[in-house]
């Protein structure tokens, strides 16, 4: 943002000693370079309006890298896709119209100054796991996720998160090699259902309610660990997106649960949860 300050200062003093004249298109534009990297929690599958040049990777233009963009006054480069995982900031993500996106990192250079990263959910079958939580009648009659994923006295979810740290650790080596002036940014999830459930609303258990999200929160914990060992910033969504899950009425809800209540797709934040997850991140910044 060093950068944005000297190019704001110029535009003004133009304005002052220029009266009503027009600046320079040229002048205005941002030499500020974001990089968004990320999965569909920062794509924004279903949200209007979708990205046409890639619509396999189901983007908004209203996402919340987009929200931040315009806050901060950056130039966005917006790679997100639906479905990534770490593997594809490297390799070719196939997208769900069968199309070839191109690795996430070959957007990033040593002139990126900003990039944000959210990712890891697919990585550990996350959404998976929520649709194995869904019992549309009470308990017992049913199946619990939280059961059937620690059966044992092993916690299946647990180890997945674990493990994934080392895979995670490794991707933002990658980001500081590709764009080792970057300031570099991890975004978590949020408090996508609160433990309580709300069922029948969200067809969650109780349990299974606060195993799942006690599953997003065991993910947020290795973010910022990771994030913290490598230089790079962590920002929290999970604490205030609390009272805006899925089952808080709609002018509230950030995040839809199994049943939707607007253009978005299930389990993802929606068009209000973006723009507030693209405001806490440009406070933080």
């Amino acid at each position: 943002m060093r950068r944005l300050l000297p190019a704001l200062l110029a535009a003004l003093t133009i304005t002052w000693t220029a009266g009503a004249a027009v600046a320079d298109p040229d002048l205005a534009e941002p030499d500020f370079e974001y990089v968004a990297l990320g999965d569909s929690s920062a794509a924004g599958p279903l949200i209007p309006q979708q990205d046409p040049e890639a619509p396999g990777c189901m983007r908004s233009s209203r996402n919340w890298p987009s929200v931040l963009a315009e806050r901060i006054g950056a130039r966005l480069t917006d790679v997100t896709c639906s479905g990534a995982v770490t593997d594809d900031l490297t390799g070719s993500q196939t997208t769900i119209d069968g199309e070839s996106q191109a690795p996430q990192a070959d957007a990033l250079s040593p002139s990126t100054d900003l990039v944000t990263l959210t990712l890891g959910g697919n990585d550990i079958a996350l959404v998976d796991l929520a649709g194995k939580c869904v019992n549309l009648l009470p308990q017992p009659i049913g199946r619990s996720c939280r059961d059937e994923f620690t059966a044992g006295g092993r916690d299946e979810l647990a180890e997945r998160i674990d493990a994934y740290a080392a895979e995670f650790a490794a991707a933002l080596d990658l980001i500081s090699d590709r764009a080792p002036g970057a300031r570099v940014v991890v975004v978590g999830y949020g408090t996508h259902i609160r433990p309580e459930g709300c069922h029948p609303e969200q067809p969650i258990w109780p349990k299974d309610a606060a195993y799942l999200q006690g599953g997003i929160h065991r993910l947020n914990e290795l973010f910022a660990r990771e994030a913290a060992e490598h230089g790079a910033l962590y920002v929290d969504i999970e604490s205030p997106s609390v009272g805006h899950d899925a089952c808080a009425p709609s002018a509230q809800k950030w995040f839809e649960g199994v049943v939707v209540t607007g253009p978005v797709a299930p389990l993802h934040p929606n068009k209000a949860g973006m723009a507030a997850v693209g405001g806490i991140v440009a406070d933080r910044l």
